[in-house]
């Protein structure tokens, strides 16, 4: 298999296995998301050290090494990106897989196994004609200030929903046109829907235009913008004044 086709396996396989435990009634709430990352976890990291065994991994599930920062190639998977709406059987999560080379998001998929979908860098589609009113993905509980501020500066709609992954594959799906995240994530919540997302033609930054650089010692990254090219300078310009 190529790193693409692998990507997307991976991803589809640890989807089918979440569903499998969700699906045996033996968990439910915070034990079902407890007992579906572990699971989902073992097997990604099983695989992609059997499949290629000289590249890095960090996953969320795993203590985290040293090792990886050797390493010009690193896997970062998210074995259940949205541990909430996975146990609460929603369908807006998703099962990250990404690799990393020379802390570029090369390779990518997302599976979003409640919609019995995988999005991958391998096979990108063409994106579909963009709404005429913008829409804004947010958190459905928490929505950020800055998102709100944007959105409000650029007339948008804003479109709860759950999961890092799912909001970022809604912009690949045309189901919104901007993903603006202020509130902190980690590298494996935003590695492979930026790997993803940059396939597709859309745009990926920090919020103040910089790159995404990956496979850190300190994995925290702050802000993530996922959007449509022809959105990036506007959003990128209205961020900037609400900090200056």
């Amino acid at each position: 298999m190529t790193d693409a086709e692998l990507a997307a396996h991976l991803a589809e396989c640890a989807g089918k296995i979440l569903l499998e435990v969700r699906a045996s009634g033996m968990f439910e709430g915070k034990a079902l998301g407890t007992a579906g990352d572990e699971t989902a976890n073992q097997f990604l990291c099983h695989a992609l050290r059997h499949q290629r065994p000289d590249d890095g991994l960090l996953s969320e599930e795993s203590k985290d090494t040293s090792d990886r920062l050797s390493k010009e190639r690193v896997w970062i998977v998210d074995p259940v990106d949205g541990t909430r709406e996975y146990g609460e059987e929603r369908s807006d999560w998703a099962v990250h897989v990404a690799l990393c080379v020379g802390g570029r998001p090369e390779v990518g998929a997302v599976a979003l196994p409640g919609l019995g979908k995988v999005l991958c860098t391998g096979e990108p589609g063409e994106l579909p004609e963009m709404a005429a009113k913008p829409r804004m993905v947010v958190s459905r509980t928490r929505p950020a200030a800055e998102a709100v501020a944007v959105a409000e500066a650029l007339g948008a709609e804003l479109v709860p929903m759950g999961s890092a992954g799912a909001k970022a594959m809604s912009v690949v799906r045309g189901e919104a046109e901007i993903y603006l995240h202020t509130g902190g994530q980690y590298e494996w919540d935003s590695a492979a829907p930026v790997a993803v997302a940059l396939a597709h033609g859309l745009h990926a930054s920090r919020i103040d235009g910089s790159p995404l650089v990956y496979n850190q010692a300190d994995t925290y990254m702050p802000d993530l913008l996922i959007c449509r090219a022809e959105y990036a300078e506007t959003v990128l310009s209205e961020v900037a004044k609400l900090s200056a």
